[in-house]
């Protein structure tokens, strides 16, 4: 299963995809996914650096995520707040969690590993790609 880490910044977002089956331990997967975050954030620095601040709301769900999030942007941006969130309370949240769920379909789509329950509901991987994946990378963060 992918860990999946989605960025909404206005209307755009990116997604970050590590395999547990590949790391054979927690370091292995965290060393991962800080290695594509940091990739994001050194291609996109500009772009970031634009706003007065930055505010990441994150559920802290998970411990390893807390910590890379804080180190990475704490250490590329100075304008960096981090907020606890429920989900329930905040839509952008709600979306976030929406894209995650959809390109983790996406992953699951290519591996040709989608559930009977994921099959029942998007009926397809085309109906997939065609009802939600098509119009969803349109804000796909660019470059």
């Amino acid at each position: 299963m992918p860990v999946l880490l989605a960025s909404i910044a206005f209307r755009y977002y990116t997604t970050l995809v590590a395999e547990r089956r590949n790391a054979p331990d927690a370091l292995t997967l965290t060393r991962a996914l800080s290695k594509q975050l940091n990739g994001f954030l050194t291609e996109n620095i500009a772009y970031f650096r634009q706003f007065d601040r930055i505010v990441i709301y994150y559920d802290n769900g998970q411990v390893e995520l807390t910590k890379l999030l804080a180190a990475l942007f704490g250490a590329a941006l100075s304008n960096v707040e981090f907020r606890n969130v429920r989900s329930a309370d905040y839509k952008l949240f709600q979306a976030a969690d929406m894209v995650c769920t959809l390109e983790l379909a996406r992953f699951k789509a290519a591996q040709n590993t989608l559930s009977r329950s994921e099959l029942f509901f998007f009926i397809s991987p085309r109906e997939l790609n065609r009802k939600y994946l098509r119009h969803l990378a349109r804000k796909r963060f660019p470059g």
